[in-house]
């Protein structure tokens, strides 16, 4: 049923599309993050290894710089040292880093270790190598000492070396009064007593949490130095969230348009073939594509179309065929009370009397063809489908045709009356009555009737008869309305032309068909027609 319906296919489709999508969107958040959380290592480290590196290049010999790396160390309970630049291999975006002073940063997402190197001005043998395992209270208030250290060279003039390598930092560092932070007294207390302090601020807006380091100055208890505020890493900052979502719902946008594409084109296929058939062009089919509600939708169409282009023409040739046959008839009666009114012999007139109701008779005859004709082309006629004995419908029709004194032969091959099927009864008279009489018709002396169910389920019924038989050329024409084949069959034998149309509507509504060839025993013509012998429908529509 799922490959049949283009609507499940929609919608698993979509399922699909969603849970796609959210793989990818996830795996991209993953790399967008990892990203970001670089440049955010990046960024914490780069303004405070600048000032570290110049420490260190302040030292004048190397002992010197040893001594002040061992200091850092122990201030920092961090594993600091100096490397051989040999030994460090560094990528093309690490390079750039730094000549650009600044830090390169290298994490370890398993063991939670980051490494950084850091280039010393004048020094092109040695990086400087910070081993940062953890990071904590003690780590945050040691930062304010390096930048204090790197301060404590230009007295009375830090505000103003402080601007200078701000550019180094990512977040604010200032030096600020005291009472501008609207600590409380405990906070106050601590600075008085020489401790950095931290301040925690939780926002409701973009940068959400943030951490402040406020270390006092030396010989100015009036001002503190203040690191930050310092945005916490956000995982999913409001611009990634939006562009997740906006990126999200354009991919799915195009998935969905992708899966209703198909069904687009197809109605719009529809659409121009109903127009193209309102304007009168009923030549136009749909390409029958799958198996869905599309595909059935265009096969529909094309029966609908075919069926009423089939009907204007039948409408077209019966119009046609009528005018011309009921030329004939309408003459003779008008010819017979011509004569009728001239002729005073009273058995003279009796004649013209039969004449004209032989031809009245052949009128009623024609419009009966041509109604039975007419409703069964034209639409599903209503069939009160019951199982019916074979055999019964045979003798009946062929008691029906002995009783006419055709002077022929009607052999009766009926099956076992326990043989049934499930047919019209009135329709399959009419099929059986019309067979016959057209056997009748053209027989030489013979016709036999026959019919069961074969081996296959199919019911059948069968005429056949000892005449010239049907050149084979011809036996599809002969169930065309008003065909008559050759000068053999002719008016003066009797006939319209509709019998053999009517049977093959009939057979068409019983869901069979009939077939015609040439009978291999009396060696005239033989029609056969099957249907199913159980029908779905079994009931009147």
């Amino acid at each position: 049923m799922f490959k049949h319906s283009i609507f499940l296919r929609i919608y698993a489709g979509v399922i699909i599309l969603v849970a796609l999508v959210a793989v990818f969107c996830y795996l991209l958040v993953q790399i967008i993050n990892y990203q970001r959380a670089q440049e955010y290592r990046e960024s914490l480290t780069d303004g405070i290894s600048y000032v570290i590196s110049q420490g260190v290049e302040r030292q004048l010999t190397l002992q010197q710089k040893k001594d002040w790396i061992s200091d850092a160390a122990d201030l920092l309970e961090l594993p600091i040292s100096l490397v051989d630049r040999s030994k460090v291999e560094l990528s093309r975006s690490e390079t750039k880093r730094i000549e650009n002073e600044q830090a390169v940063v290298r994490y370890d997402a398993q063991s939670m270790v980051a490494t950084l190197f850091l280039a010393l001005p004048h020094d092109q043998k040695h990086y400087l190598y910070i081993k940062v395992n953890k990071i904590g209270e003690r780590q945050m208030k040691a930062l304010p000492i390096f930048i204090l250290d790197y301060l404590i060279y230009y007295p009375g003039q830090e505000k103003e070396y402080l601007e200078k390598i701000h550019s180094h930092f990512s977040y604010p560092i200032e030096i600020s009064s005291i009472l501008d932070l609207g600590l409380d007294s405990e906070q106050i207390g601590r600075l008085r007593q020489d401790q950095s302090i931290l301040l925690y601020r939780d926002s409701a807006t973009i940068r959400g949490t943030t951490i402040s380091i406020v270390s006092p100055m030396p010989n100015n208890p009036a001002e503190v130095l203040v690191i930050g505020p310092v945005p916490m890493f956000n995982w999913m900052p409001f611009q990634l969230a939006a562009g997740i979502t906006l990126l999200s719902l354009f991919l799915l946008s195009l998935g969905v348009y992708g899966l209703i594409l198909p069904l687009q084109r197809k109605t719009k296929q529809t659409i121009k073939a109903l127009n193209q058939m309102k304007s009168g062009d009923l030549s136009t089919r749909l390409n029958v594509e799958g198996t869905d509600e599309m595909a059935s939708l265009a096969s529909s169409y094309n029966d609908m179309a075919s069926h009423i282009q089939r009907l204007i023409e039948a409408q077209r040739e019966l119009m046609r065929a009528v005018s011309h046959e009921l030329r004939t008839p309408v003459a003779r009666i008008r010819f017979g009370m011509e004569m009728l009114a001239e002729d005073d012999d009273y058995d003279s007139r009796l004649s013209q009397v039969d004449m004209i109701d032989k031809d009245i008779e052949a009128l009623n005859t024609l419009i009966d063809e041509i109604m039975t004709y007419a409703k069964l082309e034209q639409g599903t006629p209503s069939l009160d489908i019951q199982s019916i004995p074979i055999a019964d419908v045979l003798a009946q029709v062929a008691k029906e045709t002995e009783a006419l004194k055709t002077q022929k032969i009607i052999e009766l091959q009926a099956p076992d009356l326990s043989i049934v099927a499930d047919a019209e009864r009135r329709y399959l008279h009419r099929v059986v009555q019309n067979l016959v009489g057209n056997a009748v018709r053209y027989c030489n002396e013979r016709v036999r009737i026959s019919g069961g169910i074969r081996p296959d389920g199919q019911a059948y019924v069968c005429v056949e008869d000892d005449g010239q038989g049907i050149p084979e050329q011809d036996r599809e024409r002969v169930f065309e309305a008003f065909a008559r084949l050759d000068d053999s069959r002719t008016r003066a034998s009797g006939g319209y032309g509709l019998g053999l149309s009517i049977v093959s509507r009939i057979a068409f509504w019983f869901r069979g068909k009939v077939e015609v060839d040439r009978s291999p025993e009396l060696g005239g013509a033989r029609f056969i027609m099957t249907w199913p012998a159980k029908q779905k429908l079994q009931s009147k529509n």
